[in-house]
């Protein structure tokens, strides 16, 4: 799925034009191109880029002619030598394209419904980002000069334009529930934390059944249900793993009136940089009811650095690991695709909050065991 999102940085714009009964045309203007120089056209077959077809540009023009097209598909244009791709939709519409040799931001292919809808989104986007661009020449004008207010003023301008970006996109979504690029954009936000597993659930509910046989589909359904079963509000899944001395332990037996499980390895350095937070947060509140289990993702042959680890950081609480590195199990069904991370259980199990660190973590506990 990274492949596809990487696509999102080749600008196309996009307009209609009239469908062809026995096909379509991609006609194109080359920019900066010379004679005999190839364009070649890519689509995604099992989630991975083919080549179908390879298009040689004669005086500045190119052009080629395909069948009608079934179903929701994806294509790109790439050119040998230049990084990025031109992503465009083909709809069994003609379409017409504008490629600069230089510069595939700039590029432009035009032609269906789903390229205008998403020539819009990519034109409002490239407007949003030229505001952050500002913002950030004011924010770094701001902190050589020292000037806290006007720091605070751009972060406050910043964090307004994300919430703006964040709802136009989820205005898009809502607008265009047809369009491959629609899934596309549900699993960039899920993947950045603007859509929570149940708000993209929403949204895919809401995509035209046409859509729902459509391998990315079928992906991102997957992918958000395993969101959900570690999303805030949802049971933890209990697991079992073995302890540093071999044991059997569940998530379970180690549940406290909260619990902390936490993810981390000996090798990762920001969880080292951590641990002496978390280390402090446990002394101070184990006796009031604070449990906490860390499921370490080292290797097989890491598992005497992930004693030491323990024993160094002074790591005085539950542990497992299956020393399976990224493919530990327990990591994959909570979804972790970095580390540090945590979730804190009531005495339920059941997930209240994630991923808190430093100050936050100490002052979320402090609310919950401070009192007591």
């Amino acid at each position: 799925m990274r492949f596809i999102f990487a696509l999102l940085f080749a600008i196309s714009l996009v307009s209609c034009n009239d469908s062809a009964s026995n096909g379509y045309t991609l006609e194109g203007d080359a920019i900066g191109f010379e004679n005999g120089d190839k364009i070649y056209v890519f689509t995604l077959e099992n989630k991975q880029p083919k080549a179908v077809d390879t298009l040689t540009v004669t005086d500045g023009k190119f052009s080629a002619t395909y069948n009608t097209s079934e179903g929701y598909n994806l294509n790109f244009l790439r050119i040998d030598g230049v990084n990025g791709s031109v992503l465009y939709f083909p709809e069994n519409v003609d379409m017409k394209a504008v490629v600069y040799k230089d510069s595939l931001q700039a590029s432009r292919v035009s032609g269906g419904k789903e390229n205008e809808a998403y020539s819009e989104f990519v034109d409002k986007m490239v407007s949003l980002n030229k505001v952050k661009q500002e913002q950030m020449k004011r924010y770094r004008a701001a902190q050589q000069e020292n000037d806290t207010a006007a720091i605070t003023q751009v972060q406050s301008e910043n964090l307004n334009l994300m919430n703006e970006e964040i709802e136009f996109k989820k205005d898009f979504l809502r607008k265009n529930n047809n369009s491959i690029f629609a899934v596309m954009l549900i699993s960039e936000m899920v993947s950045k934390k603007e859509l929570n597993p149940n708000e993209a659930s929403t949204f895919i509910d809401n995509l035209n059944p046409e859509l729902a046989e459509n391998e990315l589909v079928i992906d991102l359904k997957n992918n958000v249900s395993s969101l959900k079963k570690a999303s805030i509000g949802s049971k933890a899944p209990n697991f079992s793993a073995p302890t540093p001395t071999g044991e059997m332990l569940s998530l379970e037996d180690a549940l406290g009136k909260y619990t902390i499980i936490d993810f981390w390895a000996s090798w990762c350095k920001p969880c080292r940089v951590e641990n002496p937070n978390v280390v402090k947060v446990y002394n101070k509140y184990h006796e009031k009811g604070l449990n906490i289990i860390s499921v370490s993702l080292d290797k097989d042959t890491q598992k005497d650095k992930w004693l030491q680890a323990i024993k160094d950081d002074k790591m005085d609480w539950y542990h497992v690991s299956n020393l399976k590195w990224w493919q530990d199990p327990i990591a994959q069904q909570y979804n972790i695709r970095a580390i540090p991370a945590t979730f804190l259980l009531d005495e339920n199990g059941v997930i209240i909050d994630k991923d808190l660190r430093g100050a936050a973590l100490e002052a979320k506990i402090s609310t919950l065991l401070g009192g007591e």
